[in-house]
C-alpha cells in the first residue's frame, strides 16, 4: 500500500531491534497524555487552575488527536515515511521539551493540543515498526502488539509518576518524556523503516473537508470532556457547541458524498456492516471505562493516593501485557471473534465483582476483577482494528482513510463518552442516596445520637467548647453520609456496566451467530449447484 513500508525480508537480530523500537515509540506516544491526566492534580494545582479550567488540558489533546488521522496517511502516502517520522518525531520533541518551560494556563492548552497531533505520529510509528519484526506471514501478531503498546501508557504513568514527583515538581515528568522523546528520534534516525511507495493523493477539497471535521469532532469532544465537570444543562456554550458541531460534520459529508475522488468514503462509512462494526467498537472502548473511571474513582473517594494506588496499577499492568500476548500468541481469523466475546465477557465479570464494595474496599480486594478487565482491553484492541482493516481492504487501499478516522473517532468517542455519562449517573445517585441517608439521620434517635456524641468526643481533648464540639461531629458524621452515598453510587455504576455489557454480549452473539448461520447456507448453496453444461 502507498504511505506503507515495504516487508523485505530482515535478519533475526534486526527483526529485534524494529520490535524496540515500536515498544519505545508506543510507549512514548501515549506517555504524555496518560501523564498529565494521572497527575492533573499536581498540574492544575501548580498552575493554578480551577477544576474546569484543569479539564482542558487532557480534552485539548484528545480535540486534536480524534481527527489527525485524516491528514497522517496521505501525508506518508505522498512524501513518504521517513519524511513522516521525522518530521513528526522532531515536533514531537520540540513540544515535549517546551512542555517543561510551560508557565501559564494558555501555553500549556497550546502545547496538549499540539502534542495530539505529534502524539498520533508516534503512535502509528509504532505500529509500522512492529510489522517491521514478524514475516509476512505473522503480520497480524504484529499488528495486535504493535496497537497494544499504546495502551500499556496508563498504567505506566500511575507506576512512574511517584518516583517522578520525589525528584522534584510536575516539570519532572516532562523531562522524563522529553528524554524519551529524543531517544525515540534517536532511535528512527538510526534504523530507518523500509522505503514505501509515494503517490500524489493531496487534492484542494481535502483542505477543506479537514477544516470542516476537524472543529466538528473537536467541539464534540470538548462537550464530552466538560459536561461532567461544568455540568451539562448549566452552561450555554454547549449547546452551541453542539450545534456547531453537527453544521460541520454535515456540510463536511455533504462535500465528501458528491466527490469524485473522497477523502472519506462516505456510503461505505454509511453501510449497515461498517455502522455494525463502530457501534462494536465505541460499545467495547464505552464500557471499559469501568476501570479509569469506576475502580479508580472510588478509590479515590475513599481517599487512596497515587502511592495507595501503585499496587493495582501494577496489576492492571500486567493483565494488559498477558492480554496482548495472548492475543498474539493465539491470533488467527478463526480466533478474532471468540477473543472479542471473551473479552466483552470479562469485562462483565469484572464489573458485577465491584458492584459489592464498601467503605472498606481497598486496591487488594479490586486485584481480580481489574486484572479481568486489564486483560479484556490488552485482548480485544488488536482483533477489533484487524476485522476493520480487512473490511476496509475488500473495498480498495483508498478507504483506509476512512476506516482510519472511524477507528479513531470510535475509540476516542467511547474512551470520552464512557466517563462522561457513568461520571453524571455517579453523581445523580450520589444525590439520590444522599437524600436517603440523610433523611434516616435524626438526632432525636438514640443511634444517631450516641453516633454524634461519640464525633464529638473526638475533639474533646483540642476543643473545649461543647458547642463547637457539636458542631464538628456533625460535620463528621455528614461527611461519612456522604462518603457512604458515594460509594453506593459507584456500586450503582458497577452494575449498570454490568447490564450493559450483557446486553452488548447478547446483540454481538445474535450477529455472529446470523453471521455464520449466512455464510453456511451460502456454502450449502454452492455445493448443490450443479455445474453448467457446456454444449
Amino acid at each position: 500500500m502507498p504511505g506503507s513500508p515495504s516487508t523485505p525480508s530482515h535478519s533475526p537480530p534486526l527483526r529485534v531491534a524494529f520490535a524496540l523500537v515500536a515498544v519505545l515509540l508506543g510507549i512514548t506516544g501515549g506517555l504524555g497524555n496518560a501523564l498529565i491526566s494521572a497527575n492533573l492534580a499536581n498540574v492544575q494545582g501548580h498552575l493554578g487552575l480551577t477544576p474546569s479550567e484543569g479539564a482542558w488540558l487532557p480534552a485539548a489533546y484528545l480535540m486534536v488527536n480524534i481527527s489527525t488521522s485524516l491528514v497522517l496517511i496521505k501525508f506518508r502516502q505522498q512524501y513518504g515515511l521517513r519524511r513522516f517520522a521525522e518530521i513528526g518525531l522532531s515536533i514531537y520533541v520540540l513540544l515535549t521539551v517546551a512542555h517543561v518551560f510551560v508557565e501559564g494556563f494558555a501555553m500549556a492548552v497550546f502545547v496538549r493540543a499540539a502534542s495530539g497531533f505529534a502524539g498520533a505520529t508516534v503512535s502509528t510509528l509504532a505500529v509500522l515498526y512492529m510489522l517491521q519484526a514478524f514475516k509476512k506471514a505473522d503480520m497480524g501478531r504484529g499488528l495486535v502488539l504493535g496497537v497494544g503498546i499504546s495502551q500499556l501508557a496508563t498504567p505506566l504513568a500511575w507506576l512512574l509518576s511517584p518516583a517522578l514527583l520525589d525528584l522534584g515538581e510536575w516539570h519532572r515528568l516532562y523531562v522524563f518524556e522529553a528524554g524519551l522523546a529524543l531517544c525515540s528520534l534517536a532511535a528512527v534516525v538510526v534504523l530507518k523503516l523500509p522505503p514505501g511507495e509515494r503517490i500524489k493523493i493531496f487534492e484542494s477539497l481535502d483542505f477543506v473537508t479537514f477544516a470542516l471535521l476537524a472543529p466538528g469532532l473537536a467541539l464534540v469532544a470538548a462537550v464530552l470532556t466538560q459536561g461532567r465537570v461544568q455540568w451539562w444543562n448549566s452552561q450555554p456554550w454547549m449547546g452551541y457547541a453542539l450545534l456547531a458541531s453537527v453544521i460541520l460534520l454535515t456540510a463536511a459529508f455533504i462535500i465528501e458524498y458528491n466527490r469524485k475522488n473522497p477523502l472519506l468514503q462516505t456510503r461505505w462509512l454509511g453501510s449497515l456492516e461498517t455502522l455494525r462494526f463502530a457501534m462494536g467498537a465505541m460499545m467495547l472502548r464505552f464500557i471499559l471505562s469501568e476501570q479509569n473511571f469506576g475502580a479508580v474513582g472510588l478509590l479515590q473517594t475513599l481517599g487512596m493516593g497515587a502511592d495507595q494506588l501503585h499496587s493495582l496499577y501494577a496489576v492492571m499492568l500486567a493483565g494488559l501485557l498477558g492480554g496482548i500476548c495472548t492475543s498474539a500468541l493465539t491470533f488467527s481469523q478463526k480466533a478474532v471473534i471468540p477473543q472479542i466475546l471473551t473479552s466483552i465477557v470479562l469485562i462483565g465479570l469484572g464489573s458485577f465483582m465491584d458492584a459489592d464494595a464498601t467503605n472498606l474496599t481497598r486496591p487488594r480486594d479490586m486485584f481480580v476483577s481489574q486484572g479481568l478487565l486489564s486483560f479484556a482491553a490488552g485482548m480485544f484492541m488488536g482483533p477489533l482494528m484487524l476485522i476493520g482493516v480487512m473490511s476496509a481492504l475488500k473495498n480498495g487501499p483508498q478507504y483506509m482513510v476512512s476506516f482510519a478516522v472511524l477507528f479513531s473517532l470510535t475509540q476516542s468517542i467511547g474512551g470520552l463518552a464512557g466517563p462522561a455519562a457513568f461520571g453524571s449517573f455517579q453523581v445523580i445517585r450520589e444525590k439520590f442516596h444522599s437524600s436517603q441517608i440523610n433523611g434516616h439521620l435524626d438526632p432525636t434517635n438514640p443511634v444517631v445520637a450516641q453516633r454524634l456524641q461519640v464525633q464529638s468526643q473526638i475533639y474533646s481533648a483540642t476543643q473545649t467548647d461543647p458547642v463547637l464540639r457539636q458542631a464538628q461531629g456533625i460535620s463528621q458524621l455528614s461527611a461519612a453520609a456522604s462518603r457512604e452515598a458515594n460509594v453506593l453510587a459507584f456500586n450503582d455504576v458497577f452494575r449498570v456496566i454490568g447490564l450493559l455489557t450483557i446486553s452488548f454480549l447478547s446483540w454481538s452473539l445474535f450477529h455472529t451467530v446470523r453471521a455464520a448461520w449466512a455464510a453456511k447456507k451460502t456454502e450449502q448453496l454452492q455445493t448443490d449447484t450443479p455445474p453448467p453444461v457446456t454444449v
